[in-house]
């Protein structure tokens, strides 16, 4: 009775270690040559859980006999097919249970020359970075650590300050979605201050307060490698730069800087407008969603100028009032960079597009051009229509111009007409707001006859828009062109 006790016991044991190699293996998702590997050895499905469960009693007979957990640990991988010397791990959204993780961390110290681990979201993570990351070693290799939405604690937060100093070639750390790690937010910050090698530091949405914009400060002196910097949807931000933001010049290789709802103040923008002009390097700005920049952005805006490198320009829903969205208009004639460019929710923009014509002329790599809910009227479109004729925007892939209900039938048909000129389109948003539906005019057929003349085009979002019967037969028709296949109109079902 006990020998069958005990063999029940390691039955059990057997089934667990065998669940979470299943979950821990079968759910990553090996980059590289080493995922290949994987494959080959391991395939997925049910042949994979017959080739485990045939190998078990030998396997882990012979690894209880060894009765060394390093040796354990080392044949367990290798009866898996994994090579300990993988580099990649992502176990995202992998459903990890609290026993799982328990396990994570004897199973690392086996894989000394990991160098990317993907942990996000995976809620029982949080609480438990102490028992995942313990084994990881002054001299470890990790270069890259992504814990988004996996509910870190406070405590966690402390740990992984504790931790930094060892990881010496870390250059990602992504804690976004992680709303209660600002108590540990002075350890990490400390922490962050042996890591010169960091490239990428994501808090998006961590809960960050104007108090931690303070902490973080101090860490910015000694990240002169950082080149993106993510503070992004931390509501409670706001008021943190008034005082803080000097240091942000110290980060004098940073490339992207998103701000975008942080309830920046007036005072923040005040500050940051003697900073972010000194990035000379940066070529992607996120200032999108916060109010304040309406009213006391003038100056800030106009200082983009002193950033020839920008490439992205994001200042959707800001409130822009004419002051600001002139300043706005003049700096970005001195963006010849520019491929990404988003006004969108700015209603200043509507009857005033032509202020944007030496812009559009001059950015002749521009790719993105968003102007969704900008209160654009029927001139606005015909001012587009005139620059797409001229050939400016001949690089111009996406284009958003949804949301924009007060454009009159006369004026989509002349922007219609000539849409066939935007050769390497590939997405077009014309789709009208949630309330308002409205009948399609004859520029339909010409929007039909300009696909047909964009060999790029994958994309039309038509939301919205009701179709009479003869138009919903002519685009029947277009649809069933083999040609065409590829091409969505996106119309939630025309009514």
């Amino acid at each position: 009775r006990s020998q069958r006790r005990k063999k029940n016991s390691l039955d059990g044991e057997t089934k667990s270690q065998i669940s979470f190699a299943n979950k821990f293996f079968g759910c990553s998702k090996l980059s590289r040559k080493e995922n290949s590997d994987f494959k080959t050895t391991a395939p997925p499905g049910n042949g994979f859980q017959r080739t485990v469960t045939s190998d078990t009693d030998k396997t882990l007979s012979s690894e209880m006999e060894l009765g060394s957990r390093m040796e354990k640990n080392d044949q367990f991988l290798q009866m898996l097919g994994k090579k300990t010397a993988n580099k990649h791990l992502d176990l995202n959204s992998c459903g990890l249970t609290t026993a799982d993780v328990r396990k994570m961390g004897e199973a690392f110290e086996m894989i000394p020359e990991l160098e990317e681990l993907n942990l996000s979201w995976n809620s029982k993570v949080g609480g438990n970075l102490p028992l995942i990351l313990q084994k990881f070693q002054k001299g470890s290799k990790i270069q890259v650590l992504e814990l988004v939405d996996c509910a870190l604690t406070s405590e966690d937060g402390a740990f992984l300050g504790q931790l930094l100093p060892k990881l010496q070639s870390l250059e990602v750390l992504d804690l976004s979605i992680n709303r209660n790690i600002g108590g540990g937010l002075n350890n990490i910050a400390q922490g962050l201050q042996s890591i010169s090698t960091l490239k990428i530091l994501k808090l998006h949405s961590c809960g960050l307060s104007q108090k931690s914009v303070k902490i973080l400060d101090a860490a910015f002196r000694y990240l002169g490698e950082l080149r993106k910097l993510d503070l992004s949807c931390n509501k409670e931000l706001g008021g943190g730069f008034e005082d803080t933001s000097a240091l942000l010049v110290m980060l004098k290789h940073l490339e992207v800087l998103d701000l975008h709802q942080c309830s920046l103040t007036v005072d923040d923008i005040a500050s940051l407008t003697q900073v972010i002009p000194l990035l000379s390097n940066l070529q992607e700005l996120d200032l999108s969603f916060n109010k304040k920049m309406g009213s006391s952005s003038e100056n800030l805006l106009s200082r983009l100028r002193f950033l020839p490198a920008l490439k992205s320009l994001l200042i959707n829903n800001c409130a822009l009032e004419s002051e600001t969205f002139t300043a706005l208009v003049e700096a970005s004639i001195h963006l010849p960079a520019l491929e990404i460019f988003s006004l969108s929710w700015n209603k200043c923009v509507g009857g005033n597009l032509k202020l944007l014509l030496e812009t559009l002329k001059l950015s002749t790599s521009l790719h993105v051009l968003r102007l969704s809910s900008c209160s654009l009227v029927t001139e606005d479109v015909e001012f587009l229509a005139s620059v797409i004729r001229m050939g400016h925007l001949a690089k111009l892939q996406k284009l958003d111009l949804s949301y924009n209900d007060g454009i009159c039938d006369a004026g989509w048909a002349i922007f219609c007409q000539n849409l066939w000129f935007l050769k390497e389109l590939t997405e077009l948003d014309i789709s009208l707001r949630p309330s308002h539906f409205r009948d399609c005019g004859h520029w339909f057929r010409y929007l039909l006859f300009a696909v047909t003349k964009l060999p790029e085009i994958t994309e039309i979002g038509m939301k919205r828009w009701t179709l009479p019967v003869s138009q919903e037969e002519e685009l029947g028709s277009f649809n069933k062109d083999p040609k065409r296949r590829s091409i969505h109109f996106d119309h939630g079902g025309f009514q």
